[in-house]
């Protein structure tokens, strides 16, 4: 799976927050806020895409933690598919290498 394929993941997951009930939107974003301080916290500010893409290959059980904490009484707002995918395309924006919407082409020399 490539770069390409995880992007669309991550863009499928901020589809499907944006498209959530008006009742549950508020807590599903708090989730996936939690999510990007935790991204924030392990990748800090300056960061590459590849990084972020490794950092998903990983995996992510501990968004899985991190949403049971932020919204202990709404498991509906634990779907990783929804709330982890949707932060890791918001926290893609701020990669060093890529703007609009896409990544920039590496620079050599």
């Amino acid at each position: 799976m490539g770069f390409e394929n995880v992007l669309f993941l991550w863009q499928q997951g901020e589809r499907r927050l944006a498209q959530a009930p008006t009742e549950q939107a508020p807590v599903l974003e708090r989730v996936c806020e939690r999510i990007l301080e935790q991204l924030r916290r392990r990748l800090g500010g300056t960061f590459l895409s590849d990084e972020l893409e490794a950092l998903y290959r990983e995996g992510t059980d501990w968004c899985l933690a991190v949403a049971i904490e932020a919204a202990p009484d709404s498991p509906w707002a634990w779907e990783a598919r929804t709330v982890t995918d949707a932060a890791f395309a918001r926290y893609l924006r701020e990669a060093a290498d890529f703007a609009g919407g896409r990544r920039s082409a590496p620079t050599t020399g």
